[in-house]
């Protein structure tokens, strides 16, 4: 199931503000319950498919994270009785993805009012690592996750320092739109968020318990986006 997950994807939800310190560096307000955003399926980078591609005029952020593929359809849960081992026995494997965001898009809709799907939407952004098998992350809170610039380390912390668990992001999603087989969650991201810029060489990966996870690793060359698109203020 190295890659074939990434093909029974139906949807991708992610979640924002899932780390305290991230907030912070983004002078955001910690949500009081689980707050999430779609990604088009276009927008999926596989493993060796190519670079990273970065829109003409936009300031784009990298965002490290821990996906949770899911094994089957989760409706109207009660957040009360929906316990964390649940989720566990909901969850088919992970992967590491990076969610990329054109910032400077995303911050003039909010400001705005605006949807801001475009900044997420880009083509190439959401590389994801090939299938992590359960039995290599057993308790997906021992996880550390961490990208790397041209060498440099940009984000690295653990996957503990999350405010929702998995099991409430399930059960808040759940109570909105039916999650289903083979649906994406990618669980939030550390701090660090920065930009990355055509010519930079991006890698990432998660280790458990300081051992590194081979099928979580993400090599990355970054180029300008061929096409008509380019920024421009709404």
């Amino acid at each position: 199931m190295s890659l074939s997950y990434i093909k029974n994807a139906g949807k991708i939800l992610c979640i924002g503000r899932n780390y305290v310190a991230h907030i912070k560096e983004l002078n955001n307000t910690k949500p009081s319950q689980p707050f999430y955003f779609l990604k088009p399926s276009s927008s999926i980078l596989e493993p060796n498919a190519g670079p990273i591609l970065i829109p003409r005029g936009t300031v784009v952020h990298h965002e490290v994270e821990l996906a949770v593929i899911l094994n089957k359809t989760l409706k109207n849960l009660d957040p009360n009785t929906f316990t964390n081992q649940d989720a566990l026995d909901s969850i088919d494997g992970y992967a590491l993805a990076i969610d990329l965001t054109a910032r400077n898009v995303q911050d003039e809709a909010k400001k705005k009012g605006l949807p801001w799907s475009i900044g997420k939407g880009f083509d190439t952004f959401l590389p994801l690592s090939k299938f992590i098998p359960k039995e290599k992350l057993p308790d997906p809170y021992k996880a550390e996750l961490h990208l790397e610039i041209n060498g440099e380390t940009k984000q690295q912390d653990l996957t503990s320092l999350m405010i929702f668990p998995i099991h409430k992001i399930l059960s808040t999603m759940s109570s909105v739109m039916t999650l289903e087989k083979g649906d994406i969650i990618l669980t939030g991201t550390p701090k660090g968020v920065g930009k990355v810029l055509p010519g930079d060489h991006v890698t990432a990966g998660l280790t458990y318990e300081g051992v590194e996870i081979a099928e979580g690793k993400l090599d990355l060359e970054v180029e300008q986006k061929p096409g008509p698109y380019e920024y421009k203020e709404t």
